[in-house]
């Protein structure tokens, strides 16, 4: 069960890194537009091809489970600066507070399970294992 769900909790972290670098990608000066608006002004097309490369890169990496410690670390490598540029609760006014808090809190979350995966690697069903039982012998 737990190698079960190792490769389901895997796959949805993968995916919904991928998304979001091919949203960055599809909606490229929406999301440059969006960055601005959050006083993120240095280099702004460097930090827009290193963020949606983070995403890919680490994204594909724990998805297919090849390297998942290394894509777990780009992965968190993107989101703790972003959750702390967007979800920064303790800027905003009371009334949206609460519910920057809670989603601060979420994302943070999901971040605690790239740290599980960069802790425990990517388990029993993965392209790395995959290549280590199925070697040839010599």
């Amino acid at each position: 069960m737990k190698s079960f769900f190792d490769l389901f909790g895997r796959i949805i972290i993968g995916l919904v890194s991928i998304f979001e670098a091919i949203d960055s990608i599809v909606f490229f000066n929406d999301t440059k537009e969006t960055l601005l608006k959050y006083n993120v002004e240095w280099s702004l097309n460097f930090l827009m091809v290193a963020s949606i490369l983070l995403l890919l890169i680490g994204g594909i990496l724990v998805l297919i489970g090849y390297q998942a410690n290394l894509g777990a670390i780009l992965l968190i490598l993107y989101w703790i600066p972003y959750i702390c540029i967007v979800y920064s609760f303790w800027n905003d006014p009371s009334d949206i507070q609460r519910v920057q808090l809670l989603m601060f809190m979420r994302m943070m979350a999901y971040v605690g399970g790239l740290c599980i995966i960069a802790a425990n690697g990517a388990g029993k069903y993965s392209i790395k294992r995959m290549f280590h039982v199925l070697r040839l012998p010599d």
